[in-house]
């Protein structure tokens, strides 16, 4: 059974910030993967390799996500043991969803994890909170 993270992504405006930082990272990857490295390695690992995701909350609201694909064991630069999350780069837009702050990560169950936004669903330069609230009274 699948299960996915939700993180957030602390300093970053939106989705194209994002890849952009990605991007630059994946570059001067010496192994060629993009990871985030984490300071806990998930225990439900198998789950998560399983079609999990990294569900990115921006500004506080879900609204991109990227498959997980793999899990290593990595050093910080403190000696302390971490996990580098191995990513695939491609970004997948998402149904917006309000997260409160947290540290860390959190479990996502898949049953709870927003929709892929499809083809069409754009819209366009619409204010995050205004798509949210219209959403929430059934408009959108």
């Amino acid at each position: 059974m699948t299960v996915h993270l939700v993180k957030m992504c602390v300093g970053i405006d939106d989705i194209d910030e994002l890849r952009y930082w990605q991007a630059k990272r994946l570059k001067s990857a010496s192994d060629k993967k993009l990871q985030h490295v984490t300071r806990n390695r998930p225990k439900r690992e198998e789950e998560l390799l399983d079609g999990g995701s990294i569900y990115w909350v921006i500004k506080g609201q879900i609204r991109v996500r990227q498959r997980v694909i793999g899990l290593e064991d990595r050093v910080k630069e403190d000696g302390k043991p971490a996990c580098g999350l191995v990513l695939d780069p491609k970004l997948v837009p998402t149904d917006l969803r309000s997260m409160r702050p947290m540290q860390g990560w959190r479990y996502l169950e898949a049953k709870d994890a927003p929709r892929d936004l499809r083809k069409g669903d754009d819209l366009g330069d619409m204010p995050p909170k205004l798509i949210a609230e219209l959403r929430s009274l059934g408009i959108l």
